[in-house]
């Protein structure tokens, strides 16, 4: 069964996670702190990370993360911190939720984003190619404009991916994208399409692309750019 990690430093969290889990035929591992976190993190198949650690920020757990592996982080915050969710799926986490929570609402999101992580990309597609010099290879998992590549997290990369096997000139919805990337069965909302934007658009930019390769259609949704 997978490994999950559990990362939060309070004992009676980290137990009713565990136990749920558990229950729901799960391997668990627990962390209290950072420290304890990236002892364990390289054998993880999912990470359940609280924000707040007693030895730093999981923000800062999750950026050194995402510069060695693409393993699905589902970040834990208050609803009161707004900012640290967007930064955190900014950085690439998968999922957020919510404190307080139902051990078994993070159960049901630890399925989900292990189910879109299992995905398998079509073993003969070819590259896909967009405006602006983009190129995205589904059996390699590697997108890049021009020379640059563009070190997308796993939901950037699919909602590129996405856009390129569409019609130029397709406008998505954010429901849309959210069923086609995140799945039928997805627990997140609107906000989340708007945030995976926003970063794809920053590391095509930060690549030598254009941002608006993916354009805003207001009211609607998002599309990529036609070429000229």
């Amino acid at each position: 069964m997978p490994l999950i990690l559990v990362v939060d430093d309070e004992p009676a969290i980290r137990e009713s996670l565990a136990f749920a889990l558990a229950r729901d035929g799960f391997d668990i591992v627990e962390a209290g702190t950072l420290k304890d976190a990236n002892a364990s993190a390289a054998d993880a198949d999912l990470i359940v990370l609280d924000l707040v650690l007693p030895d730093g920020n999981g923000l800062d757990f999750l950026r050194g993360l995402r510069a060695r592996t693409d393993v699905p982080v589902i970040v834990l915050t208050s609803r009161d911190e707004e900012t640290d969710r967007v930064a955190g799926l900014e950085m690439g986490a998968d999922d957020y939720v919510l404190k307080p929570f139902s051990p078994r609402e993070v159960v049901a999101r630890v399925r989900a984003v292990l189910r879109r992580a299992k995905q398998p990309p079509a073993p003969e597609e070819a590259a896909l190619r967009g405006p602006g010099g983009i190129t995205v290879d589904p059996r390699t998992r590697r997108a890049r404009v021009a020379d640059h590549e563009l070190g997308l997290s796993r939901t950037e990369f699919n909602l590129l991916a996405t856009f390129l096997r569409s019609s130029r000139g397709r406008v998505f919805e954010r429901s849309q994208l959210l069923e086609l990337v995140w799945g039928a069965d997805v627990v997140v909302g609107d906000r989340t399409v708007d945030v995976h934007i926003k970063a794809l658009r920053r590391k095509i930019v930060e690549a030598g692309g254009d941002a608006k390769l993916i354009e805003t259609v207001r009211g609607v949704g998002y599309r990529l750019r036609e070429e000229p």
